[in-house]
């Protein structure tokens, strides 16, 4: 029986791609708007949301056609946490988000992804649906933050950004659980 071999040049990569170039561009727009300019918040809350979306499409693409590649499975993390942590620093840096939230957020989210990568020698630690609400919240209170919605509208972000931090903290703690136990049946 012979493998597919999937090239590395395909739609689920080249979304990835396109991840990854929009991050400066989302950078630039919300560093021009230092958070007050409206009209570079709209076009900064596009760029996130257009990245974000990227997200759930290559990796949609990559399943439904067979397109999964050494590439996507460590450039896409990586492009995930470039995105939702390079938001949060500026959200934190620009006084919108307290700070603790974002090293909150950040130390789990880099803390799960190497220590996923480390476990790879066991097995996979599969993203788990807690995981996959967790980004869904990230990605909605992270856009709320950054579109210029009024009062009491912007209040909005907040709830959902500490809805968000909740999901982070106790999948974190999942992921920790399910990787103590992969490791102790592989022994």
């Amino acid at each position: 029986m012979r493998l597919k071999k999937t090239p590395v040049l395909n739609a689920a990569n080249a979304l990835t791609v396109v991840r990854i170039v929009l991050i400066p561009v989302f950078v630039a727009l919300v560093i021009a708007s230092e958070m007050t300019d409206p009209w570079l918040r709209v076009a900064s809350g596009i760029a996130f949301s257009v990245a974000s979306i990227t997200d759930y499409v290559d990796g949609w693409v990559a399943r439904r056609f067979e397109l999964v590649t050494s590439f996507g499975k460590v450039a896409d993390p990586i492009a995930d946490k470039a995105l939702t942590g390079s938001a949060l620093v500026l959200l934190s840096a620009y006084g919108v988000l307290p700070w603790w939230i974002t090293l909150v957020i950040l130390v789990r989210e880099w803390g799960i992804t190497l220590m996923r990568f480390s476990m790879l020698k066991y097995g996979v630690i599969a993203a788990s649906r807690g995981g996959k609400l967790k980004t869904v919240l990230q990605i909605a209170a992270i856009a709320w933050y950054l579109f210029p919605f009024p009062s009491p509208w912007s209040a909005v972000g907040i709830v959902l950004m500490y809805a968000a931090l909740i999901v982070t903290v106790v999948t974190g703690i999942d992921y920790v659980v399910a990787a103590y136990r992969l490791r102790r049946e592989s022994q």
